[in-house]
C-alpha cells in the first residue's frame, strides 16, 4: 500500500452532490463538466491546439509584412508558443516527479505497460478515454527479504491449489478438492489480480489476466449481492488497472458498472441488495424487506472510481445519492442501525447499533469517502466524527480484569450493552489512525492503540492463536471469583481469515513506525500458514 495520494488535485473529479440530480447529457453544464473532468496536462494541450491554429489563420492572411520577415506581433505570438510547450513541459514533468514520490517505497515507475490492448466494447456503449491521464504502469521486482518471500511461497501453493481443482471457478475446497461456485464470476481470480501484480507474479498475472478478457462476462442470470461484488469484482479490475495501465480492466469494470446500476432504480435510491446481472433487475434479499447499512454505504469508492476514469458520471452519481440520503436520516448521537429499507430510505426501527457486522464499513466508508474527495465533502468528515463521538460516548467498555478496551453493541428499544465484539470491529484501529494521519483529532490515536491491543489478545490468548469470529468480553467484577476478560461461544469459534485486524496492523505500523504491529502481524500469518497446512482454522484446538 503507498501513501494516500494529495486528492484535491485537478486530476481528479470533484462531484457537487446538490447538483448531481441536475445532471443531463447534451447541455452546456454537461460540456462544462467534461471540460473540469480534464487534468491542466490536458486543458494545455487544447489552448496550444487553438493557438497554434489562430496563429496560422492570422499568418495566411494577406498584409504589409508577410513575405518572410518577422514583425513584432510575430515574434510575440512565438514567445506565447514558447510559454505555452514550457508550461505543459514543467506539468508533465510535476506529474511524474509525484508518481515517483507516490511510489518510492513500492516499486518504480515504467515509462510503458507490458500489455497495451485496444478498448473492447462495453455491453452497450464504447467507453471512452478516461478524462485524466493514463495510469503509469509500477514495475514490482518481486520478495526482498525472508518473510516477504515466505508470504509469496504461501500464496503460490493456494494458487495452484486452485488452478488444479477450480480454475475459473469462484472458490477452491481445499480438504474435498473440489470448487465452489458463489456468484459464478470467478472470483480468487479477480481478487488476487492486485496481489499477483504486487508480489511480480507476472506468469500468474498473466493467466489472469487472459482468462478475465476470454471468460468473464456478467449475462448469467444469477442473483448476485451488490456489496460483495463492488468491492471483490469491480474493485479488483479497477486496482488492477491503476496498477498496470491495462484498459482491459477499465472495460470489463465498466460492462459490471452497468450490470449493476438497476440496483439503484429504488424509490428512496437506496439500493437493493441482489441484483441479476443477466436480466439487469434487482430485489430486496431472500432473507427480509431490507438492506445492510453497510453494504449501501460501502459501495462509494469503487463506484466513485469507476466514474472518474471512465467519464461517466452515472456511477457515482448513483451512490453519491445515497451517502447524502443517509446523511440526512436521523442517528443516535451519530450511531446508525444496521438495517435500512431500500423502498422506504428509512432505517429498521430498534436494529442493533454495533461497529461489527452490517454496521461496520459505514464509518470506515465516510473517512475514506472524504479523503477520496479531496477533503471536500464537509458532511462525510462531520459524520465519521460524530460517529466516533458516538461510538465513545455509547460503546466504549471496558474489561473487569486487565481494563482492555473493546466496543460493544447496543441491542432493542431500550438499547441495552451487548458486551460482544466481531473481528469485523477490528478494522476500527487503523481507521482512527488514518483519520488522525490526515489532521483529525490526535486523541483518536490513543483509542486505536487500544481497539488494536485488545484485538491482538482475542489471538493471543486462544490455544491455537486463531482468533474467533466473536468475542464476548466480562464487564462485571463478582467477588470472590476470578473469571477471564474474554470468552468465546461454541458457535463462534471459528476463523474466516478476516483481514480488518490485518489491515490496522499496517496502518498502525506505517503511520508510526513501531515494529511490533508488523512483529504482530507476521504471528498471524505464520499461524494462518501453519493452519493452512494442517487443515485446521478451529479456534480452540
Amino acid at each position: 500500500m503507498f501513501p494516500p495520494r494529495d486528492l484535491g488535485k485537478t486530476d481528479y473529479i470533484s462531484l457537487n452532490i446538490q447538483e448531481s440530480a441536475t445532471f443531463a447529457r447534451g447541455t452546456s453544464r454537461s460540456l462544462w463538466r467534461q471540460w473540469n473532468q480534464l487534468s491542466r496536462f490536458q486543458r494545455n494541450i487544447l489552448y496550444f491546439v487553438v493557438i497554434t491554429i489562430i496563429l496560422v489563420i492570422f499568418y495566411l492572411l494577406p498584409g504589409d509584412n508577410k513575405n518572410g520577415v518577422l514583425d513584432e506581433n510575430d515574434y510575440n505570438n512565438i514567445e506565447v508558443i514558447q510559454d505555452t510547450l514550457r508550461y505543459e513541459k514543467a506539468i508533465e514533468d510535476i506529474v511524474v516527479d509525484n508518481v515517483n514520490q507516490e511510489h518510492k517505497d513500492g516499486g518504480e515507475v515504467i515509462e510503458e505497460p507490458e500489455f497495451q490492448p485496444e478498448i473492447n466494447q462495453v455491453d452497450d456503449d464504447q467507453i471512452g478515454e478516461p478524462p485524466q491521464p493514463k495510469p503509469n504502469p509500477i514495475k514490482f521486482n518481486g520478495p526482498q527479504n525472508d518473510r516477504q518471500k515466505a508470504i509469496v511461497a504461501a500464496f503460490k501453493h493456494s494458487w495452484n491449489g486452485y488452478k488444479e481443482y477450480a480454475w475459473g471457478h469462484d472458490n477452491v475446497k481445499p480438504i474435498s478438492k473440489k470448487y465452489y461456485e458463489w456468484f459464478g464470476l470467478g472470483l480468487t481470480i479477480v481478487d488476487s489480480l492486485d496481489t499477483m501484480y504486487m508480489m511480480g507474479l507476472n506468469n500468474e498475472f498473466s493467466e489472469a489476466r487472459a482468462w478475465i478478457d476470454k471468460n468473464l462476462v456478467f449475462t448469467l442470470n444469477r442473483d448476485v449481492n451488490l456489496f460483495e461484488v463492488t468491492i471483490r469484482v469491480l474493485g479488483g479490475l479497477l486496482s488492477a488497472y491503476h496498477l498496470s495501465g491495462d484498459k482491459i480492466f477499465l472495460n470489463k469494470a465498466a460492462q459490471l458498472g452497468d450490470r449493476m446500476m438497476p440496483a439503484f432504480s429504488t424509490s428512496s435510491g437506496v439500493p437493493y441488495s441482489d441484483v441479476n446481472l443477466g436480466t439487469r433487475t434487482a430485489h430486496s434479499p431472500k432473507w427480509g424487506p431490507d438492506s445492510s447499512t453497510s453494504e449501501v454505504t460501502s459501495i462509494q469508492l469503487e463506484f466513485r472510481d469507476l466514474s472518474r476514469n471512465t467519464g461517466e458520471p452515472k456511477y457515482e452519481e448513483a451512490v453519491a445519492k445515497v451517502s447524502e440520503h443517509v446523511h440526512q436520516l436521523e442517528k443516535y448521537d451519530g450511531l446508525v442501525p444496521i438495517f435500512i429499507n431500500a423502498n422506504t430510505g428509512q432505517f429498521r426501527e430498534y436494529a442493533t447499533i454495533t461497529l461489527g457486522a452490517r454496521g461496520d464499513s459505514y464509518y470506515e466508508y465516510l473517512l475514506k469517502q472524504w479523503l477520496q474527495t479531496g477533503k471536500t465533502i464537509n458532511y462525510l468528515r462531520d459524520d465519521y466524527l460524530s460517529g466516533i463521538s458516538g461510538t465513545q460516548k455509547h460503546l466504549v467498555k471496558r474489561t473487569a480484569n486487565n481494563k482492555y478496551l473493546f466496543i460493544s453493541e447496543l441491542v432493542g428499544a431500550n438499547k441495552e450493552i451487548r458486551p460482544k465484539m466481531d473481528h469485523l470491529t477490528c478494522y476500527l484501529g487503523g481507521t482512527l489512525a488514518l483519520g488522525a494521519h490526515h489532521g483529525l483529532p490526535s486523541e483518536h490515536m490513543d483509542l486505536a492503540n487500544e481497539i488494536v491491543k485488545t484485538c491482538y489478545q482475542t489471538y493471543a490468548i486462544q490455544p491455537t492463536f486463531l482468533a474467533p469470529e466473536i468475542t464476548y468480553f466480562n464487564i462485571q467484577n463478582v467477588e470472590g471469583e476470578k473469571s477471564m476478560d474474554m470468552y468465546v461461544k461454541i458457535n463462534d469459534a471459528h476463523n474466516l481469515l478476516r483481514p480488518e485486524f490485518i489491515e490496522s496492523l499496517f496502518y498502525m505500523w506505517y503511520f508510526t513506525g513501531n515494529k511490533t504491529f508488523q512483529d504482530w502481524g507476521w504471528q498471524i500469518f505464520q499461524i494462518f500458514d501453519f493452519s493452512r497446512k494442517t487443515k485446521k482454522l478451529s479456534v480452540g484446538s
